[in-house]
């Protein structure tokens, strides 16, 4: 396949140009300013700077296109699967500001699970939204969040987390981060995009300092997707145990027909 025509299918031509008015609108702002004050040092800033911030998205840009060819190649898609070039221009113009290798990731695998047969799919769409967002840090703790909570179905066959409490010094870890009021408003903020339950983030009715990291079925509908996988959540974790809530963030397994219901649950 020509250079050309792969370029066309990841839809650079569109994002290029994207990036050159975003680009010259940022110039244009800082060398009017440097015009007024020094004219010569205005010409040459102009000239530098362009060619940094192209190089700065351009780096960023291979790095997912890079991370999205190697999880196609693991999910065995074939070589005929396209998407949507309102797609591939958000991902990539978006996720080009990004150099947080986790995020990066995340993008890389949005692309790749906009990829299809049929070329049409925009499903992708929500999560580009969300994913432009989010921090490294809140997306380290969603990747912990994802990975560590036990995963159930409903009666209804949708996708659960079961409540995840972690301490004080786990948190610590996971996110790198000491600071308790960034930490304080980043799961804040996942709460409010609906990434984390209604219980997330610091509890102040506990004494013991632990935060919950409860993940949604969106959370992990699109931590699937950013694994660069197009199946569900269910068929992705291999989830075949089914429970039911009994009460606030209160769940049990549902009795399977002919099984002792006087049997102690886990």
């Amino acid at each position: 396949m020509s250079d050309s025509k792969s370029l066309d299918i990841l839809g650079i031509k569109p994002v290029g140009d994207a990036a050159r008015e975003v680009t010259s609108a940022v110039i244009g702002g800082v060398s009017a300013f440097l015009s007024r004050i020094c004219l010569p040092v205005a010409e040459e800033f102009g000239l530098v700077l362009r060619d940094r911030v192209r190089i700065y998205r351009t780096t960023n840009m291979v790095a997912i296109a890079r991370a999205a060819e190697r999880k196609l190649d693991e999910t065995g898609a074939g070589p005929d699967v396209s998407a949507l070039p309102r797609l591939v221009s958000r991902i990539l113009d978006d996720g080009s500001w990004i150099e947080d290798s986790e995020v990066q990731e995340m993008w890389g695998g949005l692309l790749a699970s906009a990829c299809s047969e049929s070329g049409d799919d925009d499903s992708n769409l929500l999560f580009v939204n969300l994913l432009a967002g989010l921090t490294g840090l809140q997306a380290r703790i969603l990747r912990y969040a994802c990975e560590q909570s036990k995963k159930v179905k409903t009666k209804q066959g949708l996708v659960q987390a079961l409540p995840l409490d972690v301490t004080l010094e786990m948190l610590f870890k996971v996110t790198g981060e000491q600071d308790i009021q960034r930490l304080d408003r980043e799961m804040d903020n996942l709460r409010a995009h609906e990434l984390l339950d209604q219980a997330g983030g610091f509890s102040v009715a506990n004494n013991m300092p632990s935060a919950g990291l409860t993940p949604t079925a969106l959370a992990l509908h699109m931590y699937v997707r950013g694994q660069g996988v197009r199946s569900s959540p269910i068929d992705y974790f291999g989830i075949t145990e089914v429970w039911e809530v009994v009460g606030d963030r209160i769940w049990r397994p549902v009795q399977s027909a002919g099984s002792d219901s006087t049997a102690p649950q886990p």
